[in-house]
């Protein structure tokens, strides 16, 4: 054989290996979220970017937080999903149950670029949401300031809204009794605590409606059903250029939606890949320009345009008096505390 065929076999082996890695690098990825606006920011930040780098396709589908599928995929070892959206409990205890694949946290960069919290051991958080303190600003004289207020019925008289669960309505309980945010789940995990967040309960109860659904608070709230609610900042956001409706960050509890990937998962290497993409900052931006929810990178919030920033939980001033969502305290509490919170809530 001439050394030029040799060297033309070469170099067609190394053009098909190049071709095989390519191939590798750009697998069609099949990424599951919850939906809606969320998801139409989702395709404007992290798919169209991804497929027009020529990294591969993206398959998007939608589902409702069910963990009963990706369970049933990875026991029957049929995963077809790559990426699927989850909130922090589902994670956590997704993780603990070997659900989802472990991550390498120095994928994704700095870990100080990261809200604290992002980066978990079976996912990456992309994005940031509040549950937060709304009010009406047509139907009261003064503005509330926290959660002190909001108990206070003499000073603000009419209905509130709260969220009908004990998670998210306990913390804010204890922080309108005195407790300061940061000492919020370690009053909690105690009896004693438990005890005084029921008691504060006990009185605002008469002046209580109950909500189970996003969509409400922002309704009750312009309908003047209520003067204050618990509610999603995204949903007030949403609603703020047709309405006079306001939101106090201050005692607001943060949590994250991550990225997980199913155990089992084709093509891992390039989900990986894809999460660590979508919480790069350029990504970020774009994401957090298309709906009211923070970037969970941090270097993000120096690109957005500063109009938007007051939205945002994650903008430093916003998220300076807020809680992160304790998800292990839920974990260990969350099942007694909201049967103790049924039985109160039905009494």
């Amino acid at each position: 054989m001439s050394t030029a065929v040799r060297s033309t076999f070469r170099l067609a082996a190394l053009a098909l290996g190049l071709a095989g890695a390519t191939q590798a690098m750009a697998a069609d990825l099949t990424v599951i979220s919850f939906g809606g606006a969320n998801k139409t920011a989702q395709e404007k930040a992290f798919y169209q970017p991804w497929e027009a780098a020529g990294k591969g396709k993206i398959i998007a589908g939608e589902y409702n937080g069910e963990m009963a599928k990706v369970k049933a995929m990875v026991d029957t070892n049929s995963v077809s999903w790559h990426l699927v959206e989850v909130e922090s409990p589902e994670l956590a205890r997704g993780c603990d149950e070997g659900l989802f694949e472990e991550l390498d946290p120095e994928q994704f960069g700095n870990a100080d670029d990261f809200i604290e919290g992002a980066i978990q051991p079976c996912g990456i958080g992309f994005f940031v949401w509040s549950t937060v303190l709304a009010y009406n600003a047509d139907k009261l004289a003064s503005a509330p300031t926290g959660w002190a207020d909001f108990w206070d019925v003499q000073k603000f008289p009419g209905k509130r809204g709260l969220r009908k669960g004990a998670k998210y309505t306990l913390e804010f309980a204890l922080m309108a009794d005195g407790v300061p945010a940061k000492d919020v789940y370690t009053v909690l995990a105690t009896k004693e605590g438990q005890d005084r967040a029921f008691k504060k309960l006990d009185e605002i109860k008469p002046s209580i409606q109950w909500w189970e659904a996003g969509a409400q608070p922002p309704q009750f709230l312009a309908s003047g059903d209520v003067v204050m609610s618990s509610a999603y900042n995204g949903r007030i956001a949403a609603v703020q250029k047709e309405s006079n409706l306001q939101v106090v960050w201050n005692g607001g509890i943060y949590d994250f939606d991550s990225w997980a990937i199913p155990r089992g998962a084709k093509d891992a290497d390039a989900a990986k890949a894809f999460a660590a993409f979508s919480v790069q900052p350029e990504q970020q931006k774009v994401y957090s320009s298309n709906i009211a929810y923070g970037p969970a990178n941090k270097k993000a919030v120096e690109l957005l345009d500063p109009a938007l920033l007051k939205d945002m939980p994650t903008t430093p001033e916003n998220i300076a008096g807020q809680v992160p969502m304790n998800v292990t305290f839920w974990a260990d509490y969350g099942e007694q505390l909201e049967q103790r919170f049924n039985a109160w809530a039905a009494k």
